[in-house]
């Protein structure tokens, strides 16, 4: 679709957005694969952008995996997710930010539900009293971290130290944007942009100075999709999800793909390392892959941080590519030093999927 049709669309699909004061919820995903992201985003919003959040070290999981997977009875996640806006009305909160789409979608839908069922709510405050003597307060504004990103992405832009342009060549970077299922699918006015044409991560790549890719299967899951991947004998269903996305992106030959949901740059990462070793076959240029980021990591980029604070060594795909046509300056040999300097191990090459080490 045009850019002109796309913004159209957009303006019927737009959010309130805080800004100021948020009460952060980590993402279980994030902080064990890529926990430089949160860090990230942290630093951002306290340090550029002077804003107060709360990084508290007492919520738990949303249970959002279990509750999907059949596992964990709605109304245990209900009370659990009541205790999680405790915490938040206990420290004087308000704005919920949620670093995982999947909590940001259950957060979303018991919202949307308390509100059609009352009585839901109440048998909420009345589990989570008789379980911890705890009440609490909805929030007058959720959000996922993306959105927050996205909201100040010009004042990021502002302190920027690289724009999303090749050096080499003058051309804007070409971006793919892959959105979490649960950001938008499920309630499209709770996404910026809504679910065919999201805006949250398009708005960064353009207005950072790239350009985004338009493919067909620009909205096919990555590959996660729960039951797919953690039910062993489903996972072929997972590749063959993510086999399809890069097949469809690799005759537009994006520099890049972002995302913000925390399962999606695992997947889109490591499936393709899985696909180079057992297929032999590769996407991006040189064999080297399609560098994933996330959005915190992209921003980070942009504001010039370190990779390797920013964690991209954690990556599969090597990033190096992707910085080098920045300009970035940065040292390469830091890449698998620990934080005392020590050396962390360079990890085993594959066979056929290229790497910078």
């Amino acid at each position: 679709m045009k850019a002109e049709g796309k913004r159209h669309i957009w303006k019927e699909y737009q959010k309130e957005i805080s800004g100021d004061k948020f009460w952060y919820a980590r993402s279980c995903i994030r902080q064990n694969f890529f926990p430089g992201s949160e860090t990230a985003f942290l630093r951002i919003l306290k340090e550029e952008l002077g804003k107060d959040v709360h990084d508290s070290a007492c919520h738990t999981t949303c249970t959002g995996i279990g509750y999907h997977c059949d596992v964990v009875p709605f109304e245990t996640t209900m009370t659990v997710v009541a205790r999680q806006f405790a915490l938040m009305s206990e420290k004087g909160y308000k704005n919920y930010a949620a670093s995982c789409i999947t909590s940001f979608g259950l957060y979303t839908e018991i919202l949307e539900t308390w509100e059609s069922h009352p009585h839901l709510l109440e048998q909420a405050r009345e589990n989570l009293y008789k379980a911890t003597g705890r009440t609490f307060e909805v929030p007058e504004n959720l959000a996922h971290t993306s959105d927050i990103i996205f909201k100040f992405r010009n004042e990021i832009f502002e302190k920027k130290k690289h724009a999303l342009i090749n050096v080499h060549t003058g051309k804007p970077l070409r971006g793919v944007e892959h959105i979490g299922c649960h950001y938008s699918k499920m309630f499209p006015h709770k996404g910026v942009g809504g679910a065919e044409y999201p805006q949250v991560l398009a708005g960064m790549i353009e207005d950072w100075g790239g350009e985004v890719v338009d493919y067909p299967e620009r909205r096919h899951c990555c590959g996660f999709g729960f039951r797919q991947y953690i039910v062993k004998s489903n996972r072929g269903y997972s590749v063959a999800n993510s086999h399809k996305k890069f097949e469809s992106m690799e005759p537009y030959k994006p520099d890049f793909i972002l995302t913000n949901c925390p399962g999606c740059p695992m997947f889109l990462d490591r499936w393709q390392y899985f696909i180079a070793e057992t297929e032999g076959k590769t996407y991006g240029e040189n064999g080297m892959g399609i560098p994933v980021l996330t959005y915190e990591e992209l921003a980070g980029i942009v504001l010039g941080y370190d990779p390797w604070e920013l964690g991209l060594q954690m990556h599969q795909v090597s990033v190096e590519p992707l910085l080098d046509k920045l300009g970035y300056q940065y040292d390469k040999s830091a890449k698998f030093k620990g934080m005392n300097g020590g050396n962390l191990g360079k990890p085993v090459d594959p066979m056929n999927l290229k790497i910078c080490c």
